[in-house]
């Protein structure tokens, strides 16, 4: 069955603390070579039958008006996984 995958992430200008702990969390383990850390959702959308534009339109509708708060989050992904 294909799978619809659409990414999540927090906007850019806003505070990621889940994604500064992680940093921290580096930094204290000793892991080297990343200067930041943004965490964000990923949402996998089972697809019944094939995917076509208009399944593609829709899902892209449903995670920008369902799975993400446009406020705070942008969506940066919708794409078939192979």
């Amino acid at each position: 069955m294909p799978t619809i995958v659409v990414d999540v992430m927090p906007k850019a200008e806003l505070l990621d603390p889940q994604g500064k702990a992680v940093s921290g969390a580096f930094a204290r383990l000793g892991v080297e070579g990343f200067s930041q850390v943004r965490i964000g959702k990923r949402f996998e959308l089972t697809v019944d039958g094939e995917v076509t534009d208009e399944l593609l339109a829709e899902a892209r509708r449903v995670a920008e008006d369902v799975l993400s708060n446009s406020v705070i989050e942008d969506v940066v992904g919708v794409e078939v996984a192979q």
